[in-house]
């Protein structure tokens, strides 16, 4: 068994344990900071330097080994925390992410930086303690030898005294035995190969199914446990003392303490359970019972916390995303199957096939529940993508001299992780937007009579077929007459009798900036635009609300996935398309005193004193054999990029969900256009763009105008 089978599996868990570091370091409070965030944080720099120095990662394990020794420092109260200490923390914490994206890649980690972070940890240490660090990293073989730090403890003493292992520092040395469960041969040699990095190999005993080795070292449990785990399941080692006496904890001493705390149980039978607890041929499974107000043994207290663990084990699997992805598409096909079979089912005669219309029916309710159990693994929680902030607004508003909260909300709201990757941009754009925009500085804001400390709210929840995220903060809000003269000057078209909507909206113009000087945060008009066209590439539209004085919200509306899609069944002449049903908000019939042609060959529809763009699928797409005259067809009221038009199309078919298919990556782009779907019958039907439908027409207009008018306009009265 090759080791660098287990690269990605430690890249993936030191990646969370980073992710870990950084949430408890922006959440302690400096002044009065929580013991159990510091040792979750020391656990976290503890559990990948172990890893790295098994995998013969050095620059990773000497890093992580330095701000190993300052956290524990930190601790224990020998380093007093102050907000630019828990800066220098992050600042490791970016380099060991550097570092481990540099293994990730097959490369070293660069040197110069790696000079620098020691240096900085190293005189952090001289300049708040007066101590050196360092000086004692692990050589190749990582935790050989327990930290000096670690054995000073207390109860770090006292778990291991019980546990049978020596404090590494200088004592008797512990006899452990190490149990692999489930291990192959071949695979098991190189586990054992590992073990006697951390001591010597006393006896080796047992078959596939459990093998026992012994193992003498001063190597604490937490150490071999932690490094091993990393190569096997949890579920796969079990670590127990061997020898209580060898550990330096004399058999008489324990009975004594037994005795003396719990006056109904003799020294006789303290002495019989470590008895017990010292005799190899004892199973974890039956574990001794550990004597009243001593500790548990670490072993005994792994041993009857194994089904738990075990369980908790088997409640997750890790996946490659390719392999997930092939499933969907495998039941997409599936479901396209089942609708053929549905649609030839649905031609039979029901009296005679009334077995088969039952079993098809069956099929088609599992085939649905089947679908929505398989979109259901690509779902992940919002807060893969919101505890990405937390960092970016502390950093930013300490740059800009703010004073910023960030709230989270809807946390647990799932979404597609295809979406969530892709959303963590334009957040971004959008966040760093409402803290050099929105949100005022701290004499602004106590002038206009609010607190000094902004407030940043992150959302999601669910919202129909949709998820809705909202940015939202309580600064100063946007300036509609500031809006307006900076797209006058800019050559945008504006109007004084445009809605706030649509004033909001010219923020998302290319090049629009309304910030005074450019900055490295802002004022060169580059990212809401982007924002806008990446949502909209997800399927999504965003609106703005803004209040002067009290704050602006952003809200982006998204669809749950880009797999399955809900849409609406449209024909046109002989062809059969299909509209997002989240863009569709009714449908009616036209009435030839709506219909007004416009100067340039436009052509609007007035539903409810509201003036909508025509658009003619069967013009835009050159669809032939369509129904032309206006007052025959059927407009279906669309809305896309905040703005709502009218479809005309020859008639409505129905709902139903498809199974989307990427048109660039079988065919090629088409104009109008957004993806593909296989219909039941096996025809291909085209999705629908509905803005660039828009785009589409009104550019074929203006190409035909020159002749002559189009057929729409011909045909209605100005």
């Amino acid at each position: 068994m090759d080791i660098s089978e287990f690269y990605e599996t430690f890249f993936e868990e030191a990646e969370e344990l980073l992710g870990d570091m950084e949430r408890h370091l922006l959440e302690l409070d400096v002044d009065e900071p929580d013991a159990e965030q510091l040792n979750a944080i020391f656990r976290a720099a503890h559990s990948i330097k172990g890893g790295a120095g098994t995998f013969g990662f050095d620059v990773l394990q000497h890093t992580t080994h330095l701000l190993e020794n300052l956290l524990d420092h930190t601790r224990h109260g020998e380093l007093v925390l102050r907000r630019d200490i828990v800066d220098t923390f992050l600042e490791a914490k970016d380099m060991l992410h550097d570092q481990l994206d540099a293994y990730r890649q097959g490369e070293e980690p660069d040197p110069e930086a790696f000079e620098r972070i020691c240096q900085t940890l190293k005189q952090l240490a001289l300049d708040e303690m007066g101590k050196k660090v360092g000086d004692d990293a692990p050589g190749a073989a990582p935790a050989a030898k327990a930290e000096p730090e670690q054995a000073s403890q207390p109860e770090e003493k006292s778990k291991e005294a019980s546990s049978g292992v020596s404090d590494g520092d200088g004592g008797a040395e512990g006899r452990l035995t190490i149990a692999l469960l489930g291990i192959a041969d071949k695979d098991r040699d190189l586990l054992v190969e590992e073990l006697a990095n951390f001591g010597e190999i006393i006896e080796r005993r047992g078959d596939s199914s459990r093998y026992e080795v012994v193992l003498e070292t001063s190597t604490s449990i937490d150490d071999i446990e932690m490094v091993m785990c990393f190569i096997v399941e949890p579920e796969q080692l079990e670590i127990v003392a061997a020898g209580g006496p060898a550990a330096g904890a004399p058999a008489a001493d324990v009975s004594d303490a037994a005795a003396k705390s719990d006056s109904g149980e003799s020294a006789q039978s303290g002495q019989h359970s470590e008895a017990k607890a010292a005799s190899p041929s004892k199973t974890p499974e039956q574990p001794a019972k550990a004597e009243p107000g001593k500790p548990a043994a670490k072993g005994q207290d792994k041993a009857k916390a194994k089904p738990k663990a075990a369980a908790g084990a088997e409640s997750s699997i890790r996946v490659p995303v390719n392999k997930v992805d092939q499933i969907i598409n495998l039941v997409g096909e599936l479901i396209i199957t089942q609708s053929m079979l549905d649609q030839t089912v649905s031609e039979m005669d029901a009296t005679q096939g009334g077995a088969l219309v039952n079993g098809m029916s069956l099929l088609q309710r599992n085939a649905r529940d089947l679908q929505e159990a398989v979109m259901s693994v690509r779902m992940v929680p919002m807060d893969y993508v919101f505890s990405r902030f937390p960092r970016l607004v502390r950093d930013l508003a300490a740059k800009l001299d703010k004073n910023v909260e960030l709230v989270t909300e809807g946390e647990s709201t799932e979404l597609d992780k295809s979406l969530t990757e892709r959303i963590i941009d334009p957040l971004t754009h959008l966040v760093r937007n409402s803290l050099d925009h929105g949100i005022e500085s701290p004499d602004k804001r106590e002038a206009a009579g609010k607190s000094r400390t902004g407030r940043l709210t992150l959302s999601a929840q669910h919202q129909g077929g949709n998820i809705l995220i909202e940015v939202k903060d309580d600064g100063g809000g946007l300036n509609r007459e500031k809006l307006l003269a900076k797209a006058a000057s800019n050559g945008v078209p504006t109007a004084e009798n445009m809605s706030d909507d649509d004033v909001w909206q010219l923020i998302f113009a290319p090049g629009f900036s309304t910030a005074d000087q450019v900055s490295d945060v802002s004022g060169r008009g580059v990212g809401m635009d982007v924002v806008k066209r990446n949502i909209q590439a997800m399927g999504g539209h965003v609106e703005i609300q803004s209040r002067q004085g009290q704050g602006t919200t952003t809200r982006i509306v998204l669809p749950l996935t880009l797999a399955i899609l809900d849409g609406m069944s449209i024909k046109v002449g002989n062809e059969m398309f299909i509209l997002p049903l989240s863009t569709v908000l009714e449908s009616l019939q036209p009435r030839k005193e709506d219909i007004y042609a416009m100067a340039g060959d436009d052509v609007v529809m007035k539903v409810r004193d509201e003036y909508l763009p025509v658009v003619a699928v069967h013009q835009a797409l050159d669809v032939a054999d369509a129904e032309t005259e206006p007052t025959n067809c059927i407009a279906v009221i669309v809305q896309g990029e905040g703005r709502r038009y009218a479809l005309l199309v020859d008639d409505l078919i129905g709902q139903q969900q498809v199974v989307v298919k990427n048109l660039e990556t079988n065919y090629r782009k088409v104009s109008g256009v957004s993806a593909a779907t296989i219909l039941g019958d096996g025809s291909v039907a085209l999705i629908l763009d509905v803005t660039d439908l828009h785009r589409l027409s009104r550019t074929k207009r203006e190409a035909q105008s020159a002749s002559r008018q189009t057929p729409l306009a011909k045909e209605v009265e100005v």
